[in-house]
C-alpha cells in the first residue's frame, strides 16, 4: 500500500514542499479509504522526518516505530483506530502539544478521521491548529471534506490523494488475494470498487463480489413494472456506493457490446447476462444510464435516500429507451 501512496500527487507535493520552502504547520489529507487512511497518514508522516527511504540504521528504525505506532515524536489519535476522535483525544492533544519533542527538533500528531469528529472535538482543536507551537505539525486525515467545519479547512493545507487507476488497484489485489481469486474477478473488484482499495480489499474478504454483480444485474434487468419490488430487496445493501459503480459498469459494458467493443469490456464473464443487457436498451439508454447513475451517486454522497434515488434513475434509464 506505501508503494501506491507514494506515487500519488499528494505525497509528492509534500515532498517537495519540504525540500523547498519547508513544512507547513497543519495538513489535511484527504483519502476517501477508510480502511488504509491511517497507513496513509503514517507513510506521509514518514516525510516529515526525513525517513521515507530508509537508507541509515536510524532512518529503518524511526520508520518501523512510526508504522507500529511507537515512535514518541510522532502520535497517533484516537489511539484505537476503530474509534472515533473525541473531545479527551483533543484534551490530550492539546495537553502533548505543550511538551518538547523527545529526539528530534519537530513533533508530528497524526489525525484519523476528521470527518468523523463531531463539532465539539474540531474547535476543541480550532485555537491550536491556528497556532501552534514552533516544532508541532498535525497532520489530519479525512476520508471528506463535507463534514470538516470550514474553521479547520481555512487553517490547514488540503492534501488529496484521487483513486486510483484500474491496473494499480488489480495489481495490488493480484499480490493479495492471487491464490484465492482469478484475474476477472480480481477486475471486477477493482472496477467496482472504483479506485478505492480498502472497498476492493472489503468487498473480497467478505466474499461479497457474487452477491453485488447479482444484485447490480437483477436491477440493470428489471422490467419498469417490477422495478419498485427489485429496488426495495436490494436497497438496504451496505455496499451502495459499490452497487451503483457496477451498474454503471454494467451499462458500459453492454454498450461496449452493442457497439462491436467487447475487447474493452470489463465483465468478460458475465457475457450472457451482458447480451440481455444490450438487446433491452437502446444505444442512447446506455449511454445517459452512465450520467444517470453519477448524479444519483453525487445524491447518495449528500445523503439523499439511497433506494429513491436508484428507482427514478432506472426509471429514467427506461424512459430514454422509448424515445
Amino acid at each position: 500500500m506505501q508503494t501506491l501512496l507514494k506515487s500519488t500527487g499528494a505525497y509528492k507535493l509534500l515532498k517537495n514542499e519540504g525540500k523547498s520552502e519547508g513544512f507547513s504547520h497543519a495538513y489535511l489529507l484527504l483519502f476517501d479509504d477508510a480502511r488504509n487512511l491511517r497507513t496513509a497518514l503514517k507513510t506521509f508522516a514518514k516525510l516529515f522526518f526525513g525517513c521515507e527511504n530508509e537508507y541509515t540504521e536510524k532512518e529503518q528504525r524511526i520508520s518501523y516505530l512510526i508504522d507500529s505506532e511507537c515512535f514518541s515524536d510522532c502520535l497517533c489519535f484516537p489511539s484505537d483506530p476503530e474509534k472515533k476522535l473525541l473531545v479527551e483525544d483533543a484534551e490530550k492533544i492539546l495537553e502533548e502539544s505543550t511538551l518538547a519533542p523527545v529526539e528530534g527538533d519537530k513533533k508530528v500528531f497524526l489525525l484519523g478521521d476528521f470527518s468523523t469528529a463531531n463539532v465539539q472535538t474540531q474547535n476543541k482543536l480550532l485555537k491550536l491548529l491556528e497556532e501552534p507551537p514552533k516544532e508541532v505539525i498535525f497532520l489530519l486525515g479525512a476520508t471528506t471534506s463535507f463534514s470538516v467545519l470550514p474553521t479547520v479547512l481555512s487553517r490547514t493545507k488540503k492534501l488529496e490523494i484521487l483513486s486510483f487507476d484500474l491496473p494499480s488497484v488489480t495489481e495490488y489485489l493480484r499480490r493479495a488475494y492471487g491464490d484465492k481469486y482469478d484475474d476477472n474477478t480480481l477486475e471486477l473488484c477493482a472496477a467496482t470498487a472504483n479506485g478505492n482499495v480498502g472497498d476492493a480489499c472489503d468487498i473480497l474478504d467478505a466474499g461479497y463480489y457474487k452477491t453485488l454483480t447479482d444484485n447490480a444485474f437483477s436491477l440493470a434487468l428489471s422490467p419498469l413494472h417490477k422495478l419498485p419490488s427489485v429496488v426495495k430487496q436490494v436497497g438496504e445493501t451496505p455496499r451502495k456506493k459499490e452497487l451503483l459503480n457496477l451498474l454503471r459498469l454494467i451499462f458500459r459494458d453492454a454498450l461496449l457490446l452493442k457497439t462491436g467493443q467487447q475487447k474493452g469490456m470489463l465483465l468478460k464473464t458475465e457475457k450472457e447476462r451482458l447480451t440481455e443487457v444490450a438487446d433491452t436498451f437502446s444505444i442512447s439508454a446506455l449511454l445517459y444510464a452512465q450520467e444517470a447513475l453519477s448524479a444519483a451517486e453525487k445524491q447518495v454522497t449528500f445523503n439523499a435516500i439511497f433506494s429513491q434515488c436508484i428507482e427514478v434513475c432506472l426509471a429514467n434509464v427506461h424512459s430514454k429507451n422509448k424515445l
